[in-house]
C-alpha cells in the first residue's frame, strides 16, 4: 500500500507529513519506556524482518497481490511506540533507496501504514488479551485478529485522505468499496504472517514479546500436554531470570531468516500489482502519478543497477536492504534507549 507521489495533493500530503512527524516524536518519547539493553537491537531486527517480508508479495485475487504492512507485528513484538518507529524506518529506507513509496507522500505512508495499523492493531490486541484466556494460543489468536483488522483500517484511512486531497475525480464510494474489499483479502495474509511469527517467538522466548508482558494472569505454554505458567513481566523491566538470558541466538536466527527471505525467497514473490496499485489502475486514481524522486537510485525497484541477472539483482538488493535497515534501525533504537532516564536507586533520595 505504498502511496506514490501524485495520488494526494500537496496541501494534504503536507498535513499528513506533520501528523506523521508528530507521531514519530511522540513515539520517540514513548519508546524510551519500551526499550532496554536487550530489546533495542531486537527492535532493529524487527524493522529488518518487516522490510524482508514486505518483499514477498502474495496473490490475493486474479491479477492482484498483497504484502505485509507490519504495524500489528511490530507493535505486538516490541511495543506500539517502538512499532511506529519500526515502520517509519522501513518506509524511509524503501523510499530513499528503492524508490518505493513517494518521497512527498512519506508522511501519508507513515500515517496510513504505520500509525493507523499500529494504533488499531494494538488497541484491539490488548482488548482481546484482556478477555481471552491467558494462553499462548489465545495470544496468537488475538494477534491474528488484530492484524486482520488493521489492514482494511489502513485502506479506510487512505480513502479518507483521498476524499480530502485526491488529485483525480473518482467517486469516493467506488474507491472505498474497492480498497476495503481487496485489503480484507490482504489482511488475511497479514494475519497469518503475524500470528505465525508471534506464535514462533512465544514458543521459544515469550519474555521478548512485548504484548505478552504485563498481562493480568500468567501466560501459559503447553509442555508435554500440560499448561505451565510463564511469569509475566513489566514491559520496561524484564524479570530477573529473563533479563539474564542472552538474545544473541534470537537476533542471529531472525537476521538469517530475514536475509534468506529478502535474498532468495523474494524472487518467487507475486509480480502482480498490489492492492492499491490495482485499485488505482482500475479506478483511474493513478492518472496524475509522478515519477519517483529516487527513480535513478542504483537500487530502484528492488534491483541492483547494471546487474542483468534478475535473480542475482533482486536478491542482492534485498540483502542490502535488510543490512541497511537493521543497521539504521538498531542505531536509532539504541540511541533512544540511551536517552532513557535511569531509575532512581532506592534509598538514594531523602536520606541524611
Amino acid at each position: 500500500m505504498h502511496v506514490p507521489d501524485g495520488f494526494i495533493n500537496a496541501p494534504v500530503s503536507a498535513v499528513a507529513g506533520v501528523v506523521a512527524a508528530g507521531a514519530v516524536a511522540v513515539s520517540l518519547r514513548g519508546a524510551r519506556r519500551e526499550l532496554d539493553g536487550r530489546t533495542a537491537p531486537l527492535a532493529g531486527l524487527v524493522a529488518a524482518f518487516i522490510f524482508a517480508v514486505q518483499m514477498l508479495n502474495f496473490p490475493v485475487a486474479a491479477g492482484t497481490s498483497g504484502h505485509l504492512l507490519g504495524g500489528a507485528l511490530a507493535a505486538i513484538l516490541v511495543g506500539p511506540y517502538t512499532g511506529v518507529l519500526c515502520i517509519a524506518v522501513v518506509l524511509l529506507m524503501q523510499g530513499i533507496l528503492f524508490a518505493d513509496g513517494g518521497l512527498t507522500a512519506l508522511g501519508v505512508n507513515i500515517t496510513v501504514m504505520g500509525v493507523v495499523t499500529v494504533v488499531v492493531a494494538y488497541a484491539l490486541f490488548r482488548g482481546l488479551t484482556g478477555v481471552l484466556p491467558r494462553t499462548r494460543r489465545s495470544t496468537t489468536a488475538a494477534a491474528f485478529v488484530a492484524a486482520l483488522v488493521s489492514v482494511p483500517a489502513a485502506a479506510v484511512a487512505f480513502t479518507a485522505l483521498y476524499a480530502i486531497g485526491g488529485t483525480t475525480d473518482v467517486p469516493l464510494g467506488k474507491v472505498l468499496t474497492a480498497m476495503v474489499g481487496v485489503h480484507v483479502l490482504i489482511g488475511i495474509g497479514e494475519a497469518a504472517i503475524t500470528a505465525l511469527t508471534v506464535g514462533a517467538v512465544l514458543a521459544v522466548r515469550p519474555d521478548l514479546v512485548h504484548g505478552a508482558q504485563g498481562l493480568a494472569a500468567p501466560l501459559k505454554l503447553r509442555v508435554d500436554g500440560a499448561l505451565v505458567d510463564v511469569p509475566a513481566a513489566p514491559a520496561a523491566e524484564p524479570a530477573p531470570a529473563a533479563r539474564g538470558r542472552s538474545t544473541r541466538g534470537v537476533w542471529a536466527t531472525g537476521l538469517v531468516a530475514a536475509l534468506l527471505l529478502a535474498g532468495f525467497v523474494s524472487y518467487y514473490a507475486s509480480a502482480s500489482p498490489d492492492g492499491l496499485e490495482k485499485v488505482a489502475a482500475d479506478k483511474g486514481i493513478d492518472e496524475n502519478v509522478k515519477e519517483h524522486g529516487a527513480a535513478d537510485s542504483p537500487l530502484a525497484d528492488y534491483g541492483v543497477k547494471d546487474i542483468s541477472d534478475a535473480r542475482l539483482s533482486g536478491g542482492l538488493a534485498g540483502v542490502i536492504g535488510v543490512g541497511v535497515t537493521v543497521a539504521v534501525g538498531s542505531g536509532v533504537f539504541w540511541a533512544v534507549h540511551r536517552r532513557r532516564r535511569p531509575e532512581p536507586v532506592a534509598g538514594a533520595l531523602g536520606s541524611d
